[in-house]
């Protein structure tokens, strides 16, 4: 009789607690709707089911066997190979990023291979082009670089004309060149590396696959759905490392490279072109800043994609979350060597202590300038992170807190007036 009456208090101080628990939700988010709504803010949302829905069946046919998910894609850190794409947006910091692979000995890196392909076919149907990328990383991880000539036109293909070739240490270093040393730590020097030697792409294939790791870095495949099938493919094993920033900081970043984004922004907002909310983004009201309203309404598409993402690899199986890394550019740029160093234990690389003190010197520059926003040099990190608080006014900041609000709070990122530290 007393275990029945103490079981009956159990249950009734359980559900009291639970129903406080949810009363300060309910209120906090009744609260925000209000808010959105007697501002006309757009607000993002935090729960889409039937995306949750889609989500969990891409994975479902790949591992689950008899309703059990008895197949794993472990990585093998003894394979002979690891393949790494570097999964970013513009101005997210991607292309300090990808140097720091760039510079590591045993790293073979591509910088924005996927440039040719939009080049090539834009403004293309945006789901073919996402095909087009993902059978072109395909065949690059795989050390096959004739799938370029497809997009060159009559332009010969060599060395000193993909990958960003002034700035790969492959190309400008030995056996290809010998305007650097591999092994040695800097960056590479554009007026050098132009004075190479015209190379064939064969000679890079051969190059390519003696190298124990292969990095991609690019900001066109538009959601990591797309990269699914290089996931699943256990000659591929792909691993992603994801790089998130403020969103607030990547509008900032994005106005000051507004004419140099216009393309880009229209191609992002065509991905999504079918639904009333995206042709309207597509359609500026403001003829003058038609620049500033796409790059303005691009961003919108990009915390979506974003939130798309977080939920695919939440809802992805074991294999997936160990072969995915997820990184903050504040982090990185703020805490270099602790980050440096789990970037370098995710890919499987030895610890070079000449590129700790190359990162170290990269983020402790002197001050920050947007006037080059493309070019990769040694600044202050505080500054590059923070400049969105002076150069934004209250109204954009209001809007990108708006519609980035989910991603906002998924990445730990707060509002700004609470915005002490990010």
């Amino acid at each position: 009789m007393k275990r029945r009456l103490h079981k009956k208090y159990l249950i009734l101080i359980l559900a009291y607690s639970g129903l406080l628990l949810l009363i300060p939700y309910v209120l906090d988010y009744r609260d925000k709707s209000v808010l959105h709504a007697k501002h006309g803010l757009p607000q993002q949302q935090s729960r889409c089911p039937d995306l949750e829905n889609t989500v969990a069946l891409l994975w479902d046919s790949s591992y689950k066997v008899n309703g059990s998910d008895t197949m794993e894609y472990a990585v093998n850190r003894s394979q002979s190979r690891i393949h790494i794409y570097l999964h970013a947006t513009w101005r997210t910091g991607s292309s300090f990023l990808g140097e720091l692979f760039n510079q590591h000995p045993d790293v073979f890196y591509l910088y924005e291979p996927m440039w040719h392909i939009w080049q090539a076919l834009y403004p293309g149907d945006a789901g073919s082009l996402q095909g087009a990328v993902r059978d072109m990383m395909n065949a690059l991880y795989r050390c096959d670089f004739s799938v370029l000539k497809l997009y060159a036109g009559t332009q010969n293909i060599t060395t000193s004309f993909i990958f960003g070739w002034k700035m790969n240490k492959v190309i400008c270093s030995e056996p290809l060149c010998d305007a650097h040393k591999r092994h040695e730590i800097g960056l590479v020097r554009e007026d050098q590396c132009a004075r190479c030697q015209k190379r064939d792409i064969r000679e890079l294939e051969r190059e390519c696959k003696k190298y124990p790791v292969m990095v991609i870095k690019g900001v066109r495949v538009l959601d990591l759905s797309t990269l699914v099938p290089l996931m699943k493919d256990p000659a591929i094993n792909l691993q992603i490392i994801q790089l998130f920033r403020d969103p607030r900081a990547v509008h900032n970043s994005r106005l000051k490279s507004k004419q140099a984004l216009v393309k880009e922004s229209i191609q992002v907002l065509r991905s999504k072109k079918q639904t009333d909310k995206y042709k309207r983004l597509l359609v500026p009201s403001n003829r003058v800043n038609r620049a500033e309203s796409y790059v303005s309404s691009a961003m919108e598409l990009i915390c979506d994609n974003w939130l798309s993402d977080m939920m695919l690899v939440m809802n992805a199986p074991p294999w997936v979350r160990r072969n995915y890394h997820r990184i903050r550019y504040e982090d990185l740029v703020l805490h270099p060597m602790e980050e440096l160093q789990r970037l370098y234990r995710f890919s499987n690389l030895s610890a070079v202590p000449a590129l700790e003190k190359f990162a170290l010197n990269m983020t402790h520059g002197q001050g920050y300038s947007s006037d080059k926003p493309f070019l990769i040099s040694s600044r202050d990190a505080k500054e590059a992170i923070y400049a969105w608080r002076e150069r934004l006014n209250v109204e954009q900041i209001n809007q990108v807190e708006a519609y980035c609000s989910e991603v906002m709070r998924q990445l730990g990122y707060q509002k700004n007036s609470l915005d002490k530290a990010t």
